[in-house]
């Protein structure tokens, strides 16, 4: 490896007397262990759903609430990313959320009700949509040239803590006597990662305020190209980490197990997510990988649909392995639209916030349509029905139509979006 090709952080020149060098390997730390705790609190639930509902009363439709309003937040608040980047920073941005998350876990260990769980579920919600909305921006401007790789840990390690919700939560329960503590241990690990993102995060840097202009970028049809096809295969995501384990217990699985398979399945989500964009970074156009993606989706959806008791660790591997590289191939897709680093993270947090608004909804629809039909089979079809959308519309998301789909206007400094 040349001296050039090294992974490396790019210093900030706008504070140079008070703005110490951090090593790019504690960069890295602190950008892993916040997408650590960006996903537990809501793989988590799955597992515990049953226990959730005897103590809470809750039925299926107030359980998909645990996901449903995360997700929604998540949706609705990325569209104030970019403000949040003009008016506070990035940096002071992240650190608010983080301790949101330290808070909305520390409290689930009191509930006692199911709306006061619903509570936190959009207090923590309201703290991973922060962190989503600004970090990919953060991630541009400090790893320019090794974006991709670098998102493609984010992501990994996203996937990472989603299995580490699924199988720690079941088992954090078990040994306290108390689902509450299924739920509450996370705040342990939010806690640390407030501590690494305080000592290791760049100091903000200056973005003129026409610059991140919401609008500007709501006017390009791209845009919401890119809204819709993150919220179809985000949509997927969310019913799995809703339904995938309370599906398999329906046929007989301990909560052990059935947060295991998921487990497994976030495992493959976070190889994927971190080893796709490495393999795709010398090539520019990105949809063939996506495509491999959905496929993969594709045969997953299907197998649950149609034969889920055959082989049902191979079905998750599969699903896993198409979820993880599509979320993050997504990320960077929308990153490599722009190349200046804030309006690029404003792009991608604008496509996150339509995307999981629309996510937010499938895990509601399948259950209803669970108490209709009497199980999950039409539900993972839905999905897979989706999965042929998504598929289509990427033949539009060439890299020779970045330029023009996006034009920009301006001068260094003030450029806008035209």
């Amino acid at each position: 490896m040349t001296h050039h090709s090294r992974l490396r952080a790019t210093p900030e020149t706008d504070h140079p007397a008070t703005t110490p060098a951090v090593p790019t390997a504690v960069l890295l730390a602190a950008i892993a262990l916040v997408a650590l705790n960006l996903r537990p609190f809501i793989t988590g639930i799955g597992p515990l759903a049953r226990d959730i509902g005897a103590h809470t009363g809750l039925d299926l439709k107030g359980l998909s609430l645990l996901t449903l309003v995360p997700m929604l937040l998540m949706g609705v608040c990325a569209f104030a990313g970019p403000s949040l980047q003009t008016r506070i920073g990035a940096r002071r941005a992240i650190l608010g959320a983080l301790a949101l998350l330290v808070l909305g876990s520390s409290l689930r260990l009191f509930t006692a009700t199911g709306w006061q769980l619903v509570g936190t579920a959009a207090l923590l919600g309201l703290g991973v949509a922060v962190v989503q909305a600004v970090l990919p921006g953060v991630i541009k401007r400090q790893f320019p040239q090794h974006a991709g790789i670098v998102m493609g840990l984010y992501s990994a390690m996203l996937m990472v803590g989603g299995a580490l919700g699924a199988q720690l939560a079941p088992l954090a329960a078990a040994a306290g006597g108390d689902w509450h503590l299924g739920l509450a241990w996370m705040a342990v690990p939010a806690a640390l990662a407030l501590a690494l993102a305080g000592a290791s995060l760049p100091r903000d840097t200056a973005v003129p305020p026409g610059q991140l202009a919401v609008m500007d970028y709501l006017r390009k049809p791209r845009v919401w190209l890119l809204m819709i096809c993150f919220g179809l295969m985000n949509g997927g995501f969310s019913t799995v980490v809703a339904w995938l384990a309370p599906f398999y217990r329906e046929t007989g699985w301990s909560a052990a197990a059935s947060g295991g398979l998921f487990a497994i399945m976030s495992a493959c989500q976070a190889c994927s997510a971190l080893l796709l964009p490495i393999l795709a970074r010398k090539h520019p156009d990105r949809r063939p990988w996506l495509w491999l993606t959905l496929a993969f989706q594709a045969a997953g959806y299907a197998a649950l649909a149609f034969m889920p008791d055959v082989a049902p660790v191979a079905w998750v591997l599969l699903l896993g392995a198409g979820l993880g590289g599509c979320f993050s191939l997504s990320l960077v897709v929308a990153l490599d639209h722009l190349p200046d680093p804030a309006q690029a993270g404003a792009l991608s947090a604008l496509m996150q916030g339509g995307g999981f608004l629309m996510a937010s909804l499938p895990p509601w629809i399948v259950a209803g349509l669970r108490d209709a039909t009497g199980g999950f089979a039409v539900g993972w079809a839905l999905h897979l029905g989706c999965v042929a959308v998504v598929a289509m519309l990427y033949w539009r998301i060439s890299p020779s139509s970045y330029a023009t789909t996006l034009k920009m206007t301006g001068q260094p400094g003030i450029t806008k979006l035209s």
